[in-house]
């Protein structure tokens, strides 16, 4: 599978309970077969599905879910993403895995093979962020603190009363004192 092919697989992983899982109607349209097949297969070997590996979305979740993707595809016309009858199911990292041993065709190795890549990638990415972060926040703290020493000057300088106002030096005569008068 190419780079392309990848990204479509990672814009297919979503977030839910803290953890990354793959809706059962996108590994069916992945795997080319229907979402009921896939959903028997499941449930005929449910024992090889435990809760961390699969479970399926409340309504709130299928509900959020539906929204998060018609913000990103303005309109489907695919009927898997709107009008289903059941909750879906969510498949973890390891439940995808487990897939493999349930779905046994040749296009269901070779999908299954990219979508661990594309977890792997995620991943990768993840911990690349992370140190990003790191750094970020080390750069925030060492120019906190070299600002804080402008600012304190800053501050000492605007703090500070001006002088009172002094009296002209000069000679002054009659006629000047009548004018300031």
């Amino acid at each position: 599978m190419s780079s392309t092919d990848l990204q479509i697989i990672q814009n297919k992983i979503y977030e839910v309970r803290s953890c990354r899982i793959m809706l059962d109607s996108d590994l069916a349209e992945l795997y080319q077969v229907e979402t009921k097949v896939l959903k028997q297969a499941v449930r005929r070997n449910i024992d090889r599905f435990p809760p961390d590996f699969m479970f399926e979305l409340s309504e709130n979740e299928d509900n959020s879910l539906k929204n998060s993707l018609r913000s990103q595809i303005v309109t489907s016309n695919e009927p898997t993403k709107g009008g289903s009858r059941y909750k879906p199911f969510a498949f973890t990292e390891q439940g995808v895995a487990m897939l493999s041993s349930v779905l046994r065709s040749p296009t269901a190795i070779t999908v299954n093979i990219a979508i661990m890549r594309a977890f792997v990638l995620l991943r990768q990415m993840a911990t690349g962020y992370n140190e990003l972060l790191k750094r970020i926040e080390e750069l925030e703290e060492s120019t906190d603190a070299q600002f804080s020493e402008v600012y304190a000057a800053l501050t000492k300088i605007l703090s500070t009363p001006s002088p009172p106002p002094r009296k002209p030096i000069g000679f002054i005569t009659q006629a000047s004192k009548q004018k300031s008068q």
